[in-house]
């Protein structure tokens, strides 16, 4: 389990998991390029959970997406695990969680849970001991056999994370996975996510719009620019661990929501141009 120390001493040490040098990224549009990321330089360490912030368009669902190889880099080089990300994707090394969970309504949860290891052919016994592990761990063993029509939205994003944890991967990428939830919801996931964390030891990027979300779950804040996305800042966190609701009372919590609420302003104008650039790339299908 994490330790409850400071944890971005403790990863300071730690090896890499994902190391990114020099990440460009441009997308070809018919009405010409789009320079989305620039120059961005970022190591996340085992351990960490680092999320990504900064104004809508700023490139923090497409770095995360070039992470994970789902897109390639224009220039630059992203190792995962010390080697090419291309390569970490073969060898499973992450899992990945989106903002809808994307489970299949016709497989009951526990076997929405086994999909993957049924892809890695992993045996019956193995796939279903794993899933129920897994399952107690995201507090929902009695709901194996349910669908996940028969879910609420919450109990559905605890699954997808189950199911990404399932084959016990170094990182685990997550694009605003609790975007869609009300606030209540949301905080009580925020609060089984750091459970989850801490009892697992994964490394893991989030990316999310949310300030108090952030510094809430994150033991780094990196600050992203508009586009070109750039590394404007990196806000280390230094709420001690566990941390419950009461965190979001403390002195520091606020000091810290400041600090990077500080390090965005002045972004509000290049945001809103930036908008007008994002309707393009959703409409050419790009982005």
């Amino acid at each position: 389990m994490i330790p409850d120390s400071a944890i971005p001493a403790a990863a300071a040490a730690a090896t890499p998991v994902v190391e990114i040098r020099g990440v460009d990224k441009t997308f070809a549009t018919a009405s010409g390029g789009v320079v989305a990321l620039q120059g961005i330089d970022l190591t996340i360490r085992a351990g960490e959970f680092v999320s990504l912030i900064g104004p809508s368009g700023c490139g923090k669902s497409t770095l995360l997406r070039i992470i994970g190889d789902l897109t390639g880099p224009s220039a630059g080089d992203v190792l995962v695990n010390g080697k090419p990300s291309h390569r970490a994707r073969l060898d499973r090394d992450y899992g990945m969680v989106f903002q809808a969970p994307v489970l299949m309504d016709w497989r009951t949860v526990s076997r929405n849970v086994e999909l993957p290891l049924e892809v890695m052919r992993y045996p019956k016994a193995d796939r279903q001991a794993r899933s129920k592990r897994l399952l107690d761990l995201v507090e929902l063993g009695e709901f194996g056999d349910r669908y996940p029509w028969q879910l609420s939205g919450g109990m559905q994003q605890r699954v997808a994370i189950a199911r990404a944890f399932a084959f016990d991967p170094a990182l685990i990428l997550m694009d605003e996975p609790f975007g869609a939830l009300d606030e209540m919801t949301r905080e009580r996931m925020n609060l089984e996510l750091m459970r989850i964390w801490r009892e697992t030891e994964t490394t893991i990027v989030f990316v999310t719009h949310s300030i108090p979300e952030a510094v809430f779950l994150s033991t780094r804040v990196v600050v992203m620019s508009p586009r070109p996305g750039r590394v404007n800042r990196v806000v280390a966190v230094d709420l001690p661990q566990p941390r419950t609701f009461e965190t979001r009372e403390e002195r520091r919590y606020f000091e810290l929501v400041t600090e990077v609420r500080e390090a965005l302003r002045g972004f509000e104008e290049a945001a809103a141009v930036d908008e007008v650039v994002d309707a393009r790339i959703r409409v050419e299908g790009i982005g």
